[in-house]
């Protein structure tokens, strides 16, 4: 099967690429690095990948390298909640408008990355469902519900809706990558508000695995599918986790919470455990030693 990965520089598409080239398919990347937000960390990753790539934009460029894949798998986007407001602009053109271009020049199925985001803050009392009402509060969020809108339409789509991913590779404005980092140097830790938001966080391996599914999966036309760990766990939890790992006491640094965060995500992946046969499959404390692990190896080399 020939599969194109857009966003293949990215912390999830460097490593759906990699996987899916092992699992025996033909790969193309795709990625216009130096738009990251991170570029430089993007350009290495970029540079590293030894199989077939391209430099595209996927907002202005001439799309005909997708028209004939059997997937196109688009990872490609402006991430970030907190790094929006005020680049409206931009979270349009690339997370809207590339959307738009990809999906008309697609020949085959193409699985679209989402977020957790598009729900807003979850209810208290129970996990999230795929039919929830969406309520989108910051314009990376706005910008992936109109993504999903226009995925949504085409008749040989899957939207997978990402939470709260983490792991080796995570992109340097991410909350893990900074706590890591600022433990390792006896820094505080940076934390917007006080830490008591709640997450579904979910290792990238797992989320790789979830991609790869949708890939070949019977899942019908314009399908959105939750792909998170089940258990949600507040910020402070997780960097007491982190802390114990390391043997340290993390000191807390705090700071004005983000617009547009949620409170809570809490992932309900029953439909992907139906419809993809995934659930995942690695704790937060593992998670958490494997992401360290790259930051003591493997990041003082590549960041």
């Amino acid at each position: 099967m020939r599969i194109v990965v857009t966003g293949a520089a990215g912390f999830i598409g460097s490593r759906v690429v990699e996987a899916a080239a092992e699992a025996g398919h033909e790969v193309l990347a795709v990625d216009a690095p130096d738009r990251a937000l991170a570029p430089g960390a993007a350009r290495r990753t970029w540079d590293a990948l030894t199989l077939p790539k391209v430099e595209l934009d996927l907002a202005s460029a001439d799309l005909r390298p997708l028209t004939s894949a059997d997937v196109v798998v688009h990872l490609a986007g402006r991430p970030g909640i907190r790094s929006s407001w005020g680049a409206e602009d931009d979270i349009h053109r690339d997370n809207v408008v590339a959307t738009r271009r990809v999906l008309a020049a697609a020949g085959g199925r193409v699985v679209v990355a989402s977020s957790s985001s598009v729900y807003g803050s979850a209810g208290r009392d129970r996990p999230t469902r795929e039919d929830d009402p969406l309520a989108p509060a910051s314009p990376y969020a706005v910008s992936k519900v109109a993504a999903e809108r226009l995925a949504r339409r085409c008749p040989d789509t899957v939207v997978l809706r990402y939470f709260s991913v983490y792991g080796p590779g995570q992109r340097p404005d991410m909350a893990f990558h900074r706590f890591t980092e600022a433990a390792l140097a006896g820094r505080p830790l940076p934390v917007f508000g006080d830490g008591r938001k709640a997450r579904s966080f979910t290792h990238v391996d797992d989320v790789v695995a979830a991609t790869l599914a949708a890939v070949t999966a019977g899942v019908p036309g314009g399908t959105a599918i939750n792909v998170g760990h089940p258990e949600p766990v507040t910020v402070r939890t997780a960097i007491g986790l982190l802390g114990r790992i390391l043997d340290v006491r993390p000191d807390i640094e705090n700071a004005a919470p983000v617009a547009g965060d949620a409170d809570r995500t809490w992932a309900d992946p029953s439909l992907a455990r139906d419809l993809l046969g995934w659930t995942p499959r690695i704790a937060l404390a593992d998670g958490l030693a494997d992401q360290i692990a790259w930051h003591r190896e493997i990041a003082p080399a590549v960041l």
